[in-house]
């Protein structure tokens, strides 16, 4: 009978009810409203602007050899520009929130105990919560390319990806390089995401898993750039952040690549891991 209960235990939280669960909040809404919406301000700021007149205006599509200068070159270059724009800020602030607002949100509505009295085990709790917070995340990239290559479509038609150092790229091979970007930015933001899911478990106020991650992050990058430190910053987890720049070359540079997916998913692991072993020792009071 033990047995028999053990094994029908996880099944008690499928992943299917807490994504049902999460897409229904007003937060995961907001956030898929705020990847739509960057790239139709974009293209109305390019169109009907003060300076729609002036090839885009501020550099924006004025045809110089930089990504945000080919961004109305087509759909690919617009959609990659979105990718350049939202990377630093909207898409780390979205990936914490995910990832952040999962645990300590149950806590802070006083329904965390009664999940673990159904009773569902407290790692298939954790991992339910983390799988749904990544896979939103996931989906909040792709949402974010997809939609800003149709939205650039209808705007600046359908040319082919041209890149600054590279030429221009054809259709497969543009959407080759677009998956690799998107999907290393998601690997490069694998840094907050462990943070914030491990203060989701420290703390029973979401603001503060997810401001943690974002602020870390921010201080990493500071840091980064600050190059009294020399190599010593190579050693940060946000250094290789923007190595996806790397899939724009002719032949493709892997080099930071892999350095910086190494580092990403080495310090995930080891934030998840923390994040496990603190829920599993913790006093549930809320």
């Amino acid at each position: 009978m033990t047995q028999l209960i053990e094994t029908k235990l996880p099944r008690t939280f499928p992943l299917r009810v807490e994504l049902v669960r999460q897409l229904k909040r007003r937060r995961t809404l907001v956030a898929f409203i705020l990847v739509i919406a960057l790239p139709l301000i974009v293209v109305a700021a390019v169109k009907f602007g003060p300076s729609a007149n002036n090839n885009g205006g501020g550099g924006f599509g004025d045809g110089d050899l930089d990504l945000v200068g080919l961004a109305t070159a087509g759909g690919w270059n617009f959609a990659l520009t979105m990718v350049f724009f939202a990377s630093g800020f909207l898409l780390l602030i979205l990936i914490a929130m995910f990832c952040g607002d999962t645990v300590a949100s149950e806590a802070s509505w006083s329904t965390l105990r009664y999940l673990l009295m159904a009773p569902i085990p407290r790692r298939r709790l954790l991992s339910v919560k983390l799988v749904i917070g990544l896979l939103l995340s996931i989906a909040s990239i792709v949402v974010l390319i997809g939609f800003s290559y149709l939205v650039g479509l209808i705007a600046f038609g359908s040319g082919n990806m041209v890149t600054p150092t590279a030429g221009e790229f054809s259709y497969s091979e543009g959407v080759y390089r677009l998956a690799i970007i998107g999907g290393y930015i998601f690997i490069s933001l694998l840094f907050a995401a462990g943070i914030a899911f491990l203060m989701s478990v420290l703390t029973d106020i979401p603001l503060g898993a997810v401001g943690s991650a974002v602020v870390i992050v921010i201080v990493s990058n500071i840091l980064g750039a600050i190059e009294a430190l020399g190599s010593l910053r190579e050693w940060l987890p946000t250094y290789y952040s923007n190595a996806w720049i790397g899939a724009l070359s002719s032949d493709i540079e892997w080099g930071d690549m892999i350095r910086g997916t190494s580092y990403s998913l080495i310090t995930f692991t080891l934030l998840i891991g923390f994040a496990y072993y603190r829920f599993d020792r913790k006093d549930i009071t809320s």
